[in-house]
């Protein structure tokens, strides 16, 4: 399996891209197709891996450039060329930290949608207290409409039972309330068409459920969606910032702090955006993976293992079988 590596993407390309690419091509024995420019890139290069192999170009696509135009003006740009590797079959999937929105526009515009999908989405792993959920749309679209949100869940099913291990996915729509009627236009529509042709859909969430491991699957609005996972993200980092910088404060918290922070690292590695890595655009004719524009190189490493589980998993075939049933 070869796996394509937008080399120029996220806060801290491309150190620390290459440094996760170099544990992924060594923990998973994958080759990268490392896509960078060769001034920025190759003093930074291990000779020790020898799967991982410099793609050059000449462009990046910065994080403020308008994601279409990017793309289209930037054809040897890093986000395009790892996009077009796919397309052309000379790699099996693609991740970047980049411009989400230039990963969206060039997987759209060079790969394509899979036949009948109306927009594609992107999901994010959800830690709950039974293990985790898939949550999406979290940003790939700010307006969806009811028939783009139908499809979200079916895909969303399909992520859940074969990266997830849930044999019958539980499927939900985001709403403020449990009840049927609860939740604007949008909401009731996606729920009266879900209920007649998704098998595993159980009906609405609130916020709090999602933890609460009612659902294998949350289904929202991408502006919602993208609104809940930042928020959620900010919550965590504030509360752990906040105990680590109160408790020091007194003799007694400094010595509970000792006896308490086994048990803090655990629940804030099992919450760490950084062991889920990225998430594929699912509905995209290849797998293309987004990662966290804070990407470090666990995060890097982390997100080229998904890419390659949907990759083994045959992920974009199974969606296709399951967007021809709806």
């Amino acid at each position: 399996m070869r796996i394509a590596v937008d080399a120029m993407g996220g806060d801290h390309a491309p150190a620390e891209i290459v440094k996760g690419a170099a544990l992924a091509a060594e923990e998973y024995g994958l080759d990268i197709s490392l896509v960078g420019i060769p001034s920025a890139v190759q003093s930074m290069l291990d000779r020790k891996h020898p799967r991982v192999q410099l793609v050059p170009v000449t462009q990046s696509i910065a994080m403020d450039e308008h994601p279409a135009q990017a793309v289209r003006n930037k054809p040897d740009s890093s986000i395009a060329v790892c996009a077009r590797l796919c397309k052309e079959g000379r790699c099996d999937g693609w991740m970047s930290a980049g411009n989400s929105g230039a990963v969206m526009a060039a997987a759209l515009l060079i790969q394509g949608r899979i036949k009948g999908v109306e927009r594609p989405a992107l999901g994010s792993i959800v830690p709950t207290q039974d293990g985790f959920a898939y949550f999406l749309d979290v940003g790939a679209n700010v307006d969806s409409k009811p028939e783009y949100m139908v499809q979200f869940a079916a895909m969303g099913g399909v992520y859940a039972r074969e990266m997830m291990g849930r044999a019958k996915p539980r499927v939900a729509l985001l709403s403020n309330g449990e009840e049927e009627g609860k939740g604007d236009d949008r909401v009731r529509e996606t729920t009266r068409r879900l209920k007649g042709s998704l098998p595993g859909f159980i009906g609405n969430v609130e916020p709090k459920d999602i933890y609460s491991s009612r659902a294998d699957v949350v289904v929202a609005d991408g502006f919602v969606g993208n609104v809940a996972i930042k928020m959620a993200e900010a919550t965590a980092d504030f509360l752990f910032r906040t105990l680590r910088d109160e408790i020091p404060k007194t003799l007694q918290g400094k010595l509970g702090g000792l006896l308490i922070r086994p048990g803090v690292r655990q629940i804030r590695a099992r919450i760490d955006w950084r062991e889920f890595g990225g998430a594929p655009l699912l509905g995209i004719d290849g797998v293309a993976v987004v990662a966290h524009g804070r990407s470090d190189a666990r995060a890097v490493k982390n997100a080229i293992r998904v890419t390659r589980d949907a990759v083994q998993n045959q992920l974009v075939g199974k969606i296709r079988a399951e967007v021809g049933k709806i």
